[in-house]
């Protein structure tokens, strides 16, 4: 199983980008660059520009606002002095323009939609989205927000219960013409889950393949979206993405019974914690 289109975007948030890796990255067809402003210590879109230099052109590059040196904020006249800094700093206009973590303000949520939308109407970017960490929070601060381009949540088998159905129900109301996911190995492919897990069963005929290639394979359809930023420093472990990408196909009923058995387990773990709530407040002082 594998959607309609398949992408890997080279993500810089772990490794800052090298020239000969940004190299690397255009022979072997990824052409899609994901960063942020607050990566390298606020300084991502001067690093890059700096390593890349006109290579930066062939990416369709995107980039994420609203982290600043002093916290987290979504008020739109900073959104837009944000914007302006990183088309100056990146020495042209980001592809894709997200808004960055917005449920650590929902109240905000809106207001700062509105503000990259506007930025798209007037032709400073051609796209512009959402990336999310955990969309919950957003559920209920919806009113007003346009329809954006892209919705970028976290995929992969590591992701919470709750968070991929957030992650649906949000895609459900704001109706984005593309979903991305993002941390396919839960920000840690060194971590040794990824050597014990047997990934077979998620494969179409139960292939073989190794474990984080089988890993970003599978993040594509948990949830389904057509890209995954995915970060390494290494052309060969990219090179192996790559391949995962395109060759490594999953079997569509098994991610759906794994996403049935991650909400049941959730429910029972759930109902495990309120009863332990009660039996506590239960006891006397």
């Amino acid at each position: 199983m594998r959607p309609a289109e398949r992408r890997l975007a080279l993500g810089l948030y772990r490794a800052g980008p090298r020239r000969h890796l940004l190299a690397a990255a255009l022979d072997l067809g990824v052409t899609a660059l994901d960063t942020a402003a607050n990566y390298q210590h606020h300084q991502a879109h001067r690093v890059l520009a700096d390593e890349a230099g006109p290579l930066l052109h062939r990416f369709d590059l995107t980039t994420k606002i609203g982290y600043f040196p002093d916290g987290h904020d979504l008020d739109p006249a900073r959104l837009r002095t944000a914007a302006d800094r990183a088309d100056r700093d990146l020495g042209r206009p980001p592809d894709t323009l997200l808004l960055h973590n917005p449920e650590h303000d929902p109240a905000g949520f809106a207001r700062a939609a509105e503000e990259l939308a506007r930025l798209r109407e007037e032709g400073r970017i051609r796209h512009w989205g959402v990336s999310t960490w955990n969309p919950a929070p957003l559920l209920a601060h919806l009113d007003g927000v346009p329809r954006p381009d892209v919705l970028m949540t976290r995929a992969g088998l590591t992701v919470p219960a709750h968070v991929l159905d957030a992650g649906d129900r949000l895609a459900e109301q704001l109706g984005p013409r593309r979903r991305w996911g993002m941390a396919p190995f839960g920000g840690n492919p060194a971590d040794p889950l990824w050597q014990q897990l047997d990934t077979r069963p998620f494969l179409a005929g139960r292939r073989t393949a190794p474990a984080l290639q089988a890993a970003l394979a599978i993040a594509y359809g948990t949830p389904t979206v057509a890209r995954i930023a995915a970060g390494t420093c290494d052309p060969a472990h990219l090179a192996e993405f790559a391949t995962a990408t395109r060759d490594i196909e999953t079997d569509a009923d098994t991610l759906a019974r794994y996403r049935t058995l991650l909400r049941e387990a959730a429910t029972v773990r759930g109902h495990r914690e309120a009863g332990g709530d009660n039996a506590r407040a239960a006891e006397p002082g």
